[in-house]
């Protein structure tokens, strides 16, 4: 009988709201391989239960150089240690723990990057951070044989500049569901929109919490978390917005979809600020279709082309208060073409689900170099 080749996938975050590193685990032990999924304990982190062994580092540091350093130290002796065939590495702050150890003890990698990591907002502001970054993705990256990313803009942005193959696999979620109680959204009559994922700078958040004073009748529901959400409560309590807008906090992402189906319209609004979010693709695009849930997005390529394909909602060109207060009014007074974009996310649902996708991942693996 042969031996069960164990694959040991780190990432930075606490686990509980990574969809695609839950699932793409999910296939990889489907498949018969031994996963062991390592992240970091933070002191409000949800307890994380799967069907695989899972690692949390509890770290001195939080944020900044040290925290980096310091996930990356733990993390490179936590594999040097390990019996492990395949090292899987998720976005560039795990990787040089990844290709060190993978060198080390000669172990094949595999790189997973979740987004244009040295385009983020963060770091474009930051060029003198943002140029560490590049350095390690450039010292490290053209080495690299298995490399997966989330979309075709920024595959071919690896390709071309680093002369690799570069695999792609959407962000798109599981077919089937568990219908579980959740909290009831609906206050009578009222429309709901929704906005679920990161609460960070550039999301188009500001703009959105502003816009609701000229929407009526419509209650806003924001899931997530991130550096941004404190200013963000703020803003509603300045502009006298706690009875429209609703801050709900990191849900886990089983419960999600639960939530996200009592919405009327989607959104996704990042701005145009770096590669990354021109070339974003996220998670809550595919989430709203396969909830059946009409969308509104930036007018950025990735998004537009799965919008536009598939007819299951519209795209904004302007990020100000009053261009989406417009946009998601006209929505709501044309009723149906918006019961159109919801029949039409049925059909992509059947296309845009990770039950199609992770066979890019099944191919990926049985090949491995």
């Amino acid at each position: 009988m042969p031996k069960q080749q164990k694959i040991i996938i780190s990432v930075t975050n606490d686990l509980v709201v990574d969809q695609r590193v839950a699932k793409i685990c999910q296939t990889l032990s489907e498949m018969g391989y031994k996963i062991v999924l390592v992240g970091r304990e933070l002191k409000g982190s949800l307890p994380v239960a799967r069907d695989y062994n899972v690692k949390r580092f509890k770290l001195f540091f939080n944020k900044g150089f040290l925290f980096y350093a310091n996930y990356n130290i733990r993390l490179f002796f936590y594999l040097l240690y390990s019996n492990v065939d395949i090292l899987w590495s998720n976005d560039l702050d795990t990787l040089p723990a990844n290709y060190l150890a993978s060198k080390v003890k000669g172990k094949k990698i595999v790189y997973d990057s979740h987004e244009f990591f040295t385009e983020v907002p963060e770091l474009v502001k930051r060029p003198k951070v943002q140029k560490v970054w590049e350095t390690i993705e450039e010292l490290i990256l053209p080495k690299l044989k298995n490399v997966i990313t989330v979309c075709n803009s920024i595959a071919k942005c690896y390709e071309e500049k680093y002369n690799i193959k570069v695999n792609v696999v959407r962000n798109v979620p599981r077919k089937n569901k568990t219908f579980l109680t959740v909290k009831n959204l609906r206050e009578g009559d009222k429309n709901i929109i929704i906005y679920q994922g990161s609460v960070n700078i550039n999301r188009g958040l500001e703009a959105l919490v502003k816009a609701m004073q000229e929407i009526d009748n419509t209650i806003l529901y924001i899931i997530g978390d991130g550096d941004v959400f404190e200013n963000i409560i703020s803003l509603i309590l300045e502009l006298n917005l706690n009875h429209k807008v609703k801050m709900l906090g990191k849900i886990h992402f089983e419960l999600l979809h639960d939530y996200t189906m009592q919405a009327d319209l989607g959104l996704s609004l990042e701005e145009n600020v770096g590669l990354n979010y021109k070339y974003a693709l996220p998670n809550k695009l595919f989430d709203y279709i396969n909830a059946k849930v009409p969308v509104l997005t930036s007018n950025l390529p990735e998004m537009a082309k799965i919008v536009n394909q598939y007819q299951v909602g519209e795209t904004i060109d302007e990020i100000t208060p009053n261009a989406i207060a417009k946009k998601i009014n006209q929505l709501f007074e044309n009723s149906e073409q918006l019961k159109s974009y919801k029949t039409n996310t049925i059909k992509a649902a059947e296309e845009l689900n990770w039950e199609s996708e992770q066979k890019i991942i099944q191919g990926l693996v049985k090949e491995i170099k």
